[in-house]
């Protein structure tokens, strides 16, 4: 048979439609591989992923579950438990952490994303010396705390609450520390604690 184009008859529109489609599916066949054809070079999901963190001044270098929370990166692959898993869920502030001198929650920040960054937890309050930091002396000065369950996070973030400027009414105080919950209800201690440790943290 002899096409169109070698006897020189005119192109209907019907063929140059059909011969177009038949054109761009087999590019399309040679350029794409099988749906079900994954790369030889894909990665794995499922491999651990390795970040490098600075944690209380120190560095350290982890191999994690892309998925791992901070605060599950914190408690069980450095061992600093201090920060508490309340209700996993960012409504508690238990977790509390500082990222970068900001108060974050570790239970909804994934540990893949504070590559690079600072992080401190209550372990890396005090001083080397093992000194107190104002905000710790001031919640043992005025009983802040009862079971002691949130008190991490609270302290962390009353450090924040310090830094950003909250801190100069007791309204203020409780209207920025609304996030952090103290189910013994200790919240009178805890706003005169963070009254202490303001003039002692902008004393120094």
């Amino acid at each position: 048979m002899v096409s169109q184009a070698n006897s020189g008859l005119p192109w209907s529109r019907r063929s140059f439609l059909a011969t177009s489609v038949a054109s761009t599916m087999s590019a399309t066949l040679l350029d794409h591989p099988p749906a079900d054809a994954a790369p030889a070079s894909a990665a794995n999901p499922r491999d651990p992923i390795v970040t490098n963190t600075t944690i209380n001044g120190r560095h350290y270098r982890m191999a994690i579950d892309v998925r791992t929370t901070l605060l599950d990166a914190l408690r069980e692959h450095v061992g600093l438990t201090g920060s508490k898993k309340g209700c996993d869920h960012g409504q508690c502030g238990a977790c509390t952490v500082l990222l970068d001198g900001r108060r974050i929650l570790s239970c909804l920040t994934l540990a893949a994303s504070t590559e690079g960054k600072n992080i401190t937890t209550i372990e890396g309050l005090a001083q080397a010396d093992g000194k107190l930091h104002p905000m710790q002396q001031a919640f043992i000065d005025h009983d802040a705390f009862q079971c002691g369950y949130c008190t991490p996070g609270q302290i962390l973030s009353a450090v924040a609450c310090v830094a950003e400027g909250h801190a100069e009414s007791e309204a203020a105080i409780r209207e920025y520390m609304s996030g952090n919950l103290c189910r013994c209800a200790a919240y009178p201690n805890i706003v005169d604690a963070i009254r202490q440790a303001k003039n002692k943290m902008e004393g120094a």
